[in-house]
């Protein structure tokens, strides 16, 4: 699936539209429930894209919020490509939901931001380094488990070199280059990986020394997902131990990128970053 036609996008999109559709008709999302016999909370899921919606009930929700026919196909073909299936699909046994609709925002992505206090992004993982994160994380998955996650982490990193490859800004606290992952050699293998895709165009990697001291992320990781479109707008992840948060408002994000935007002054350039990477095999060995 190329990263224009994102399923997940589209959905995203299309309950974009409905909600605002919905405001514009001065209705609450009580009243919109009530008019189409559902409860509030499936319009709520509706409107956040976390739940499709059939052409059917689709075209009763235009009717209600009174759509001209001239401005109905547009939305009609949101929800068409929203019904896609992306290629994370056919991982669907080993990927939870929040995981998922991050892949499907990536795909159709222009950027990523993201600050990881203690391990690489999946992005820039090396198949090893992914491979004995996931067994110590998932001690109860099989070996096939495992594997159809790492080929998910494989599959992801096509982004950064595509056509149209993804920018990605990367800030790693130094505490991901002290930190044992695998064996030696598993790590100062990753390590390595890192210094040669930071020479990549469109992917910038910088270390957060400790000697920076405090600062506004300590409290934990996140990544901004942003898009081309200016009626899409950047999203913030979060991710913890069993599941992910999504933040849409546009408080949350600006807050996010001011963050990020100070993370990124107070790291090592990326060529000094590229330094330390390359001798931080002798930290672990």
């Amino acid at each position: 699936m190329t990263a224009d036609t994102s399923p997940t996008v589209r959905r995203r999109r299309l309950a974009s539209e409905l909600r605002r559709l919905r405001i514009e008709r001065g209705l609450s999302m009580q009243e919109a429930a009530e008019r189409m016999e559902l409860t509030p909370a499936s319009v709520s899921r509706i409107e956040t894209g976390r739940r499709g919606i059939r052409p059917r009930d689709l075209r009763a929700f235009l009717d209600m919020y009174e759509v001209p026919e001239t401005d109905r196909e547009p939305l009609l073909a949101l929800s068409r490509e929203a019904r896609q299936r992306g290629w994370w699909q056919n991982y669907g046994d080993v990927l939870p939901g929040e995981y998922a609709t991050l892949i499907g925002l990536e795909a159709e992505a222009t950027s990523l931001r993201t600050y990881q206090q203690t391990l690489v992004p999946g992005m820039l993982q090396t198949a090893d380094y992914a491979r004995a994160l996931i067994a110590a994380g998932r001690p109860g998955d099989t070996p096939e488990e495992v594997e159809r996650r790492v080929s998910v982490r494989m599959e992801r990193q096509k982004r950064l070199t595509d056509g149209d490859p993804l920018e990605f800004s990367v800030v790693l606290g130094e505490g991901v280059v002290r930190q044992h992952v695998g064996t030696a050699q598993i790590t100062a293998g990753q390590f390595k990986h890192l210094a040669e895709i930071g020479r990549l165009p469109n992917v910038m990697i910088q270390i957060l020394p400790y000697r920076a001291g405090a600062h506004p992320a300590m409290t934990g990781s996140f990544t901004v997902v942003g898009f081309p479109a200016s009626n899409d707008l950047d999203v913030i992840y979060l991710e913890n131990m069993s599941s992910g948060l999504y933040l849409e408002d546009a408080a949350d994000v600006r807050r996010y990128v001011s963050v990020f935007d100070y993370l990124r002054a107070a790291a090592l350039s990326p060529a000094e970053t590229a330094v330390m990477l390359m001798n931080a095999p002798n930290t672990v060995a």
